[in-house]
């Protein structure tokens, strides 16, 4: 729909198709050929989140990821042109990522070298994989220890479903705080600058130029440009809150409610894994199938933080599911101690 960053993306990805060509060159004249190379697991699943749920929710991934491998081609005598075009792509990447948050792309934005951050704001895939991990890790372990007591199934599913409500309801809760709370904090801050603005103008200007000087500007034209600003009382507002106060005045419209209501279906989603086995089965065989059935879900959630995280699918999706298992069997053990203890 941003006929900017679709121009963008399409370069990006003929610039990425000279770079494999470059490589299938040299291959060639070494001798190899190799016909059935074809996009990684990972670079599939992201593909398909992105037609799935559109650019945002990958972007911050992506950057992260062009970051990480910039210096690829540093060491490769032969490869110092293709070097010098990963530093800009992973630039340019970066640069579209923020433009998303924001809602638009400027030009400086494309100019920008800077470090992408990959723990930044809006990337909504790290915040729903991690969100469906706390609802099923934890309930994983609460309905194992409560079957290691050797209650009735019916125990253990009623203590499922409880632990289900309760936790959504409790991440649900915290986020709306969360937000609600940084939310005042911010506009709280943002009317206090708003009041130093109107009250004491000279004062701000002298940090505004303060602020200017510290990004390398010479004193005297830190001054002018400070004093340029301050001819327009809101762009003056917007560049103290941003450069002073650390804070975006464009994230501000986070919606609590709509917060609130991801993090509920998100906890709850992951803790129903271990609960639908003990809907249709009793017993041991009820214990068994719940264990497979949050394995399952364990090495899913693992393939999905494979892609911010940068480790290989089969490493992330294997260690999620040796430690979600492990502290499932810790808790099954300590049931069983307090169940021959209690009885």
């Amino acid at each position: 729909s941003d006929p900017v960053r679709k121009d963008l993306f399409l370069q990006l990805s003929r610039a990425e198709t000279e770079h494999a060509d470059v490589w299938r060159d040299k291959l060639e004249q070494a001798g190899i050929v190799d016909t059935t190379y074809g996009p990684s697991m990972r670079t599939r699943l992201l593909a398909f989140l992105a037609r799935k749920f559109g650019p945002r929710f990958v972007l911050p991934t992506v950057a992260g990821f062009e970051f990480a491998d910039r210096n690829k081609y540093a060491n490769q005598a032969d490869a110092a042109a293709l070097s010098s075009e990963e530093h800009g792509h992973a630039a340019v990447v970066q640069a579209a990522a923020g433009s998303v948050r924001r809602g638009g792309m400027a030009g400086a934005d494309i100019a920008k070298a800077e470090r992408w951050h990959r723990g930044g704001s809006g990337n909504e895939l790290r915040a729903a994989v991690l969100g469906a991990n706390d609802g099923l890790v934890s309930n994983f372990c609460l309905m194992m220890g409560v079957a290691g007591a050797g209650v009735p199934t019916g125990t253990v599913l009623l203590t499922g479903l409880a632990g289900l409500v309760a936790g959504a309801c409790s991440m649900a809760l915290g986020e709306w705080l969360s937000v609600t709370n940084a939310s005042e904090l911010a506009r709280t801050q943002i009317d206090k600058e708003r009041d130093e603005l109107e009250h004491t103008p000279e004062a701000e200007q002298k940090e505004l130029a303060l602020i200017f000087q510290a990004k390398g500007l010479q004193r005297s034209e830190a001054q002018r440009v400070a004093s340029e600003i301050m001819r327009d009382k809101s762009a003056a507002l917007d560049t103290l809150v941003r450069e002073e106060l650390g804070i975006d005045p464009a994230e501000l419209g986070g919606n609590p409610w709509s917060a609130a209501g991801f993090s509920f279906v998100l906890f709850a989603l992951g803790a129903l894994f271990p609960v639908l086995p003990f809907l249709a089965m009793n017993g041991t065989q009820a214990v068994l199938a719940s264990i497979g059935t949050s394995a399952l879900a364990l090495g899913a959630v693992g393939v999905m933080s494979s892609l911010f995280s940068g480790r290989g699918i089969g490493y992330s999706a294997l260690r999620q599911i040796v430690v979600g298992c492990a502290a499932a069997a810790l808790t099954y053990g300590i049931g069983a101690l307090l169940g021959v203890s209690l009885s």
